[in-house]
């Protein structure tokens, strides 16, 4: 009996969408055919490293309130495996979880396992250490690379694959590979992929994605190829019918509502005028969509990505990944949203009603927190890693965060400093006085420095301000200082590698020394008799990052546009909770204060 009720249950959690029937998914000529019947999918992509998981359900009940009835992800390669061999599937990053949450809640899922994943995110989603590895090409057929793709996606496999329709669960789709037209066109690298995903146990529908312009490389024949960021009906089925032998069905992978932020540059938005006609015809038309973003969330950590062009340098996207999405940074409808929903709401099947449109959630302001703890940089250094000339990030195995450069001059030594290869942000001492700032984002490597009466040391803190996610440059993304270090040019040697990964807060030294400009930790405490979402104010900051109770909430940097930082309520706590910030040029500051809302469109001068 005992077993018998064992396998009733394994069977309750197998099953699809709908609770105890198996379902059937495939590709019509025209439509997706869902148990036979033509499948409209209205899919919102929603990643799940963006959201913390405690508020997963809320974001897929949002969805579900909006006429959504699939959800699309990526899965983040360098969240996963964040040290080769070393899998990590726990916690935020439980992918299995949030598959079968989707389940629950009665929705379907695409998943988009790809390594590579560009998102916004760091390295484009891969892991740093594929950079130590000589001679390894990302995206290509070297060995090594495939090797190390290959064991991450079999571990891919193991959590998911059992979840796909044909095998009882609720992924309908995977993606292979992603935009990869947009960067190559190796058909036999692509069918590589596909081999390795049917390995890994990926064995129901596959398909590619690529902009219209690049669907003719990223295709692969005999897959699929959906469209990314196309509105025209006619132009969609034309390009699918003509690398898909003249049929369907018709899906736009990525349809945006909006677009991302990055430093210095001004937040963008986007009025739902502008898409409640487009999103119209294409339902209208019978054209599936995955919606990037539904919901955009927040890029903590270290974690955001960044793009490089020769012609406008280098661009680090900032923390909040609000997207003007319809769905807000903290899980809220918009304006966007509820527009968007009229419109769905006209192209359901006669008798469907949408689900109430949950109320808001509660925000709550924050007065003055002050800091009675600091630990200034010096306190925090580990012993050094020792060479001739300045290693890299790579080099010292470390991934994000920071690393303090150390070099020695005879006294009297003046001039101007350069720094070549700077990746991507560096505040310069002498014997510990502040001498000025590098910056990769302004394309500024040299300084001039003082001349002191004895030895003088220099440091420089260098800053991984994020690798890039697109185009020719991933494989040019190592950071820190990656030439060398010269002044007046002569250049300089014996150097010292302070690693500060800024991984966790646990073991920070709070020595309470003063130290005039030197970059500090801080940290402070506030009471709450209520719990809500709130927006931690660092306009009067000048640059760092903050964790309340352990978690790492993202980078602030007052240039902007964003001078808040997203504190979900899921974060907070009745009582005592503790907040970190880590500042580099702004020691002097010791208060702060929480809003209700954020501030995502305010520029100013960086200090």
């Amino acid at each position: 009996m005992k077993k018998w009720i064992a396998a009733l249950l394994a069977l309750q959690l197998c099953t699809g969408v709908e609770a105890q029937q198996k379902h059937t998914f495939a590709l019509g000529d025209h439509a997706f055919m869902l148990d036979g019947k033509p499948f409209q999918m209205i899919s919102a992509e929603i990643h799940y490293p963006r959201v913390p998981k405690e508020a997963w359900r809320q974001r897929m009940q949002m969805a579900k309130a909006m006429g959504i009835n699939t959800i699309g992800t990526y899965v983040f390669w360098n969240v996963h495996e964040p040290q080769q061999g070393q899998y990590d599937f726990a916690g935020n990053n439980d992918i299995a979880a949030f598959v079968k949450i989707a389940a629950e809640e009665g929705l379907w899922v695409v998943l988009r396992p790809s390594p590579y994943v560009c998102a916004e995110w760091e390295f484009g989603g891969y892991p740093y250490w594929l950079q130590k590895q000589k001679g390894l090409v990302v995206r290509s057929q070297e060995a090594a690379y495939i090797k190390a793709y290959n064991n991450y996606i079999q571990q891919v496999g193991k959590q998911l694959s059992a979840l796909q329709v044909n095998k009882g669960g609720n992924i309908l789709m995977v993606q292979v590979e992603n935009e990869y037209g947009s960067y190559a066109g190796d058909k036999d690298y692509l069918e590589l992929n596909r081999k390795m995903f049917v390995k890994a146990g990926f064995d129901g529908i596959l398909y590619t994605c690529d902009p219209a312009k690049d669907v003719e490389r990223g295709h692969l024949p005999g897959l699929l190829p959906a469209v990314n960021g196309v509105d025209n009906p006619a132009k969609i089925r034309e390009l699918v019918q003509k690398y898909h032998a003249g049929k369907g069905p018709y899906y736009v992978a990525e349809w945006y509502p909006a677009w991302f932020d990055w430093w210095g540059a001004k937040h963008h938005t986007v009025p739902a005028e502008q898409y409640t006609g487009r999103l119209d015809t294409l339902l209208g038309a019978g054209i599936s969509i995955n919606m990037y973003m539904f919901h955009g969330g927040t890029t903590r950590g270290f974690m955001n990505g960044a793009n490089y062009y020769d012609s406008v340098g280098f661009e680090p996207q900032i923390s909040s990944y609000d997207y003007d999405a319809p769905l807000d940074e903290a899980g809220n409808a918009t304006d966007k949203f509820m527009q968007f929903r009229s419109v769905i709401q006209k192209h359901l099947p006669a008798g469907q009603t949408l689900p109430a449109v949950p109320a808001a959630k509660k925000t709550i302001s924050i007065d003055n927190i002050t800091f009675s703890a600091q630990g200034d940089m010096y306190a925090q250094l580990p012993k050094p890693v020792k060479a001739d000339a300045p290693l890299t990030f790579e080099q010292l195995s470390q991934a994000y965060g920071y690393v303090l450069y150390r070099t020695r001059l005879p006294k009297g030594k003046a001039g101007v400093l350069k720094i070549n290869g700077l990746r991507d942000y560096g505040v310069v001492f002498v014997n510990g006085k502040k001498q000025g700032v590098a910056d990769r984002m302004l394309r500024t490597d040299s300084l001039a420095i003082e001349a002191g009466s004895g030895e003088q040391v220099i440091d420089i803190l260098v800053e991984n301000l994020g690798r890039v996610n697109f185009g020719p440059n991933l494989l040019k993304n190592n950071k820190g200082i990656t030439g060398d270090v010269t002044l007046n040019g002569t250049v300089l040697k014996g150097w010292q590698m302070y690693s500060l990964p800024m991984a966790s807060v646990d073991k920070v030294v709070y020595n309470n020394k003063p130290g005039k400009d030197v970059p500090v930790l801080k940290k402070g405490s506030f009471q709450l008799t209520e719990t809500g979402d709130t927006y931690l104010n660092l306009s009067q900051w000048g640059k760092g990052c903050v964790w309340v109770n352990g978690n790492n909430l993202g980078r602030y940097w007052n240039k902007g546009p964003q001078q808040t930082v997203y504190v979900p309520a899921e974060w907070l706590k009745k009582g005592n909770n503790e907040i970190v910030i880590f500042e580099m040029i702004t020691p002097e500051q010791n208060s702060i204060h929480a809003l209700q809302k954020p501030i995502l469109d305010q520029l100013q001068a960086a200090k």
